[in-house]
């Protein structure tokens, strides 16, 4: 057997699956030819790789401890340094030799199993391509990576839903810099939110969000929106649920009011006797979506004080009124 893939990774035949995850990003990060500074750092990081295709693999790893543990049943491997197998290692490392001579002809790696890319890039989400490798033109290996995609959430008021309009956000995005250290990037961003948008819709800002990496396009940033929300204001989709107070007499009577909603003013007729907590809709004169909301209002009816002379005796004159009256009878 040519080599030890536990010694190029630094490491025991004890160690962990995390522990060999982690020794292998470690040494990603010291020779990944993008950032390293080392003279042998591009064979270096062919050979971390090698290594982590077998042992970050539990099959492979299986069948590799047990090679190790009996050498007379290996088969396949040259001895003369290459490090491949004709079980598992061979695959890797034909492939990747294969796709460095092929690549002008190409326009990419063939066959190569890039896990080990994938599994040190994987903390930083899908957006850096799924593995995809690039061969440029002047012959060299390197790979270009797409930037991940973002995400954000801002709260904005709800008149914004039925007029659009164009703000200018500053937002604060975790990212990792080329060394994979976590940093936090500071962005100010002109966003155009057009009129209609639904409660937790999201708008896509193109290539707004983590840089690609050697030559990758950057990833794409989704904003996701949220209205200012109260006790009294609730939106759910298009849907707004707004709960308005009303008095006792209105509510009795039954009359014409005007309510400030968050598209303007409009007259609603309230039902006579009305009760508490009774749901009145206005179909369509919620957001202007493409299937429009509607608006629902909630009636609180609010008693006044009785604080002058006066009120205590009109207070009065309706309990005579309504002396047949007992709201705890039900």
């Amino acid at each position: 057997m040519a080599k030890n893939y536990y010694d190029d990774l630094g490491i025991s035949r004890q160690a962990s699956a995390e522990d060999i995850k982690k020794a292998y990003r470690k040494l990603a990060r010291k020779y990944h030819p993008d950032v390293s500074k080392e003279a042998n750092a591009e064979a270096m990081m062919q050979a971390i790789n090698v290594a982590y295709d077998t042992l970050g693999d539990a099959e492979k790893k299986k069948q590799y401890d047990f090679e190790l543990d009996h050498p007379q049943a290996a088969y396949g491997f040259n001895g003369g340094g290459s490090d491949t197998h004709s079980g598992f290692g061979q695959g890797f490392d034909q492939g990747y030799q294969q796709g460095a001579h092929q690549g002008n002809a190409q326009g990419g790696f063939q066959g190569g199993d890039f896990s080990g890319f994938e599994d040190l890039f994987g903390r930083f989400g899908q957006g850096f391509g799924g593995g995809q490798y690039q061969q440029y033109s002047n012959g060299s290996r390197q790979q270009s990576f797409r930037g991940e995609d973002q995400h954000a959430s801002i709260e904005v008021d709800l008149e914004i839903a039925f007029q659009g309009a164009t703000q200018n956000i500053t937002l604060q995005i975790p990212t990792y810099n080329a060394y994979g250290e976590p940093e936090v990037q500071r962005k100010t961003l002109q966003v155009k939110i057009p009129k209609g948008m639904k409660e937790g819709q999201q708008i896509r800002l193109s290539k707004q969000g983590q840089a690609g990496i050697n030559g990758g396009e950057a990833g794409d940033l989704y904003i996701q929106i949220h209205y200012k929300q109260d006790d009294k204001l609730r939106v759910e989709g298009a849907d707004i649920y707004y709960n308005i107070d009303i008095s006792p007499w209105e509510a009795a009577l039954g009359q014409e009011i005007e309510v400030n909603t968050p598209n303007g003013k409009v007259k609603v007729g309230i039902p006579k006797n009305t009760v508490y907590g009774k749901q009145l809709r206005l179909k369509d004169k919620g957001i202007p979506a493409k299937v429009p909301g509607h608006l629902y209002l909630i009636l609180n009816i609010v008693y006044p004080k009785a604080e002058t002379e006066q009120q205590v005796h009109a207070y009065e004159d309706l309990a005579k009124a309504f002396s047949h009256f007992n709201p705890r009878s039900h």
